[in-house]
Parts: structure tokens; sequence; C-alpha cells
């Protein structure tokens, strides 16, 4: 893992776009695996604004989301195919046909992970996986534990995960995810990990200590060899 520390978000964000930029202007079908929350927001923002100088760079891009909130339709307030609409794939102007999303709301979440398992299969592999770091030290929503389900499957939530910023819009906190399990994250050509936020510094420490542990299933990215780090300074400060 390289780990690039920028002196504040906008930098890392900046530094971010400028990678996935390269890299689409290399391979302009890759397929993007793309993250929610705060941290890739920056990131999203630069695509968007490059897109309006240079539409055609993103006419063949490709995108499959990393994981969705359980039981919730695309259209509900703080869904991760919401999300991703809003600020990825409407300004990049990449239709229904180039994105790949969890069917959340399908009565069957485990064949929803098999269909999606299935058409990463097909579609696959990731070519550029974008990540954000959990304050758990989580990836997706492979939650830490003794053990991990190596491929797409239903993940019960943790209470940390639960108080995420994303289900304040929400009647009430899911209590399962369906995400892209390890194997098939560490199976992208290259990744990406963004880390940015508050309430992170404990599990930045233990992750640059380079232990890798199922505990912290975003420490299995040391066993990848072409990961990207882009970390905030502000996530090393002590917390108060």
């Amino acid at each position: 893992m390289n780990v690039v520390t920028c002196e504040n978000y906008e930098r890392l964000s900046l530094q971010a776009a400028a990678l996935v930029i390269a890299a689409v202007e290399q391979q302009p079908d890759l397929l993007l695996c793309a993250a929610t929350g705060n941290s890739p927001l920056g990131l999203y923002r630069e695509l968007g604004r490059k897109a309006a100088t240079d539409p055609e760079l993103f006419r063949s891009l490709r995108v499959i989301e990393l994981d969705e909130w359980g039981g919730l339709r695309d259209s509900d307030a703080g869904s991760a195919t919401r999300y991703l609409r809003e600020r990825l794939l409407s300004p990049l102007a990449i239709p229904a046909d180039r994105f790949m999303a969890f069917d959340s709301a399908a009565a069957n979440p485990s064949e929803a992970c098999l269909k999606m398992r299935s058409e990463l299969e097909r579609s696959g592999p990731i070519d550029l996986c974008v990540l954000g770091l959990g304050i758990n030290g989580h990836i997706g929503f492979n939650e830490p534990g003794p053990s991990l389900a190596p491929e797409c499957h239903v993940s019960r939530l943790s209470e940390e995960t639960r108080r995420h910023a994303m289900t304040r819009a929400m009647s009430a906190p899911p209590e399962f995810g369906l995400t892209l399990g390890m194997k098939e994250i560490l199976a992208s050509r290259r990744i990406v990990l963004l880390v940015s936020g508050a309430g992170k510094q404990k599990t930045v420490t233990r992750l640059l200590s380079g232990e890798v542990a199922t505990t912290l299933p975003a420490s299995l990215l040391w066993l990848h060899g072409a990961v990207e780090c882009f970390l905030d300074h502000a996530v090393l400060q002590p917390e108060e």
C-alpha cells in the first residue's frame, strides 16, 4: 500500500481525481467500483467538473456500486444507488446499462447478491475500486469479526455502521446491508482508499501498522499489490 498524506480534504480529492481521470484516459471502458459516504464526495465532484469540460472522456465508463443498505428502494433517501446517481452517474452522463447496482429491496437479499456476483463475473474484474474507511475499519459492509465472507453477501451491520451519516435520512437504520466481499475487492486491478473524516484516528493508526486481521477488514488491503491510500492529514490528529 502506497500511503499519500494530503494536507487537507481538497488536496486528497484532487489527487484521487487525477488518478481516476488518468486511468479512464488510458482505458475508456474501465469498470469503476464506487463507494458512497463523505470521503469520495470531493472525488466525484472533481470528476463531474472534468465531465463538464470533456464529456466524451466518460462515454464508455462502467460503474458498479460497492454496497447498498438492505431493504431500501433505489429511490429512497439515503440509498447508495440514489447517492451515486446524483453525485456520479448523472454528472458523468452514465446510463443505466453501464451501471450495476444491488436490488436491495428484493424479497430475497441473498439472491440479489448472487445476481450481483454473476454480473461481476461476467463483466469484471473491477479495474479501479474506490473505497472509504469506516470508523470501525470496515470496507464496504464487510464488518470486523473473527471471519469474513469472501464474496458478495448479506452483511449484518454493526451499531457503528448503523449510525452512519447516510442513515439520518432514513426512518429506521437498516439491520443489514448487501456488499461485495473482500475476495472481489482484492481481485480489483487497482484500489484507491480515501481516508478522511472525524473519529478515525485510532483505526488509521492500526491500519498503518501493517498488521493484517479480519477484525480490521481494511488491513487486508495490505495483501494487494496496487493500493493508493490518500490520507487527509486531519485524521492523524489526536481526538479530543
